[in-house]
C-alpha cells in the first residue's frame, strides 16, 4: 500500500497535493485496490464550484461503484480528460493519475485534514 508523504488525505480516501492557492485531487492507492479494476469515472465541469464534502466525481469498477467527495471548497480548474478513455490509470498509479484540479477557496481548511502519518494509521485500523 503506498502513502506518499507530503499529501493531504480524507478518511474518504481522497488525497490533495496543495501547490500555492491549487491543488490536485484524486483518490489514494488504498482506495482504488479496494475498487479493484476501475472501469469509469465520471469528471466535473471546468468552473463548478463545489463546497468541502460535495461528490464532485464517481468512480465505477467491476466490483463496486463509489462517489468521491471534495476535499475543500474549491473551483474546478481543470479536469483528468485522459481517464475518460483509460480510467484504469487511477489502477496503475492513483497519485500520478489525479482526477480534477482545484482553486483552492479556504486554504484554512487544509488543517482539517490528515496528514501521511495519520491517514496510514487510519487505513491500518480498517485492514
Amino acid at each position: 500500500m503506498n502513502v506518499l508523504k507530503n499529501l493531504y488525505y480524507t478518511e474518504d480516501h481522497e488525497w490533495l497535493k496543495v501547490n500555492g492557492n491549487e491543488a490536485y485531487v484524486g483518490i489514494t492507492d488504498f482506495a482504488q485496490e479496494q475498487l479493484g479494476d476501475i472501469v469509469y469515472v465520471e469528471l466535473p465541469e471546468v468552473d463548478d464550484e463545489l463546497d468541502k464534502d460535495d461528490v464532485f466525481s464517481a468512480i465505477e469498477s467491476v466490483k463496486a461503484a463509489s462517489d468521491i467527495y471534495m476535499p475543500v471548497d474549491g473551483k474546478i480548474l481543470e479536469v483528468n480528460e485522459e481517464l475518460l478513455d483509460a480510467p484504469e490509470l487511477i489502477n496503475t498509479d492513483a497519485y500520478e493519475n489525479w482526477i480534477v484540479k482545484i482553486e483552492l477557496t479556504d486554504e484554512a481548511q487544509l488543517e482539517e485534514l490528515l496528514t501521511s502519518e495519520e491517514y496510514e494509521e487510519f487505513i491500518a485500523e480498517e485492514e
